[in-house]
């Protein structure tokens, strides 16, 4: 009797230590990921080519066609745009000129903010025009880096279907204007856009 109660005693004694182990330290549940936009670690997110024809021929008026013949051109060379600004502008010139707009600017998981551009431009051309435009944004990783001046890039000038696209460069961003009806204006100017939170009358 005396050996038994040993023999259990010494069991007892041994998995204490592993009991007290597991009712002091329960499991702990595994971390979740922070999905808060304002801490996104891994880039914004970016916009398919569907959804850019989509946006591009219900905005400028045009046929998916014609939208997809400029967009599929501008993916194939830099790939998905991390944001796009939606809007209207002026310009007017004779040898020297003047281009004022303004637009919404979207990205995914932000809301829509509001900006202007202007800026001056030289070259053979004269007259005026209105158009809608429509500008994809590259490595845009916050919607504040918009504002700040973007050159033309000098020969990125062309047409396809009807539509005049250009690129502008600055800060490592590149913009990718799709402008409806600009005809030969698009290729006979250079010049810059100064992007803006509020509308400037001067340009420069």
């Amino acid at each position: 009797m005396d050996r038994r109660k040993l023999i259990v005693s010494g069991l007892v004694a041994l998995g204490a230590p592993q009991l007290a182990h597991a009712q002091g330290s329960p499991p702990q549940a595994p971390a979740r990921p922070n999905t808060d936009p304002a801490y996104r670690t891994d880039g914004p997110s970016t916009y398919s080519q569907d959804e850019i024809v989509q946006g591009v021929s219900d905005f400028l008026g045009v046929t998916a066609e014609t939208a997809g013949g400029a967009v599929e051109k501008l993916f194939a060379k830099n790939g998905r745009p991390t944001a796009y600004i939606a809007g209207e502008e002026g310009s007017g010139s004779f040898i020297l000129g003047l281009r004022y707009g303004r637009g919404l600017m979207y990205m995914k998981d932000r809301p829509p903010m509001e900006v202007y551009w202007q800026g001056p431009s030289a070259g053979f051309d004269w007259g005026g025009n209105a158009s809608r435009v429509f500008t994809l944004c590259y490595d845009l990783q916050v919607p504040e880096a918009i504002f700040q001046r973007f050159p033309g890039v000098e020969g990125s000038a062309y047409l396809v279907g009807g539509l005049g696209v250009n690129y502008q460069r600055a800060g490592g961003v590149t913009l990718a204007p799709i402008r409806a009806g600009v005809g030969l204006r698009l290729g006979a100017n250079i010049g810059y856009l100064s992007y803006s939170r509020e509308r400037h009358a001067f340009p420069f």
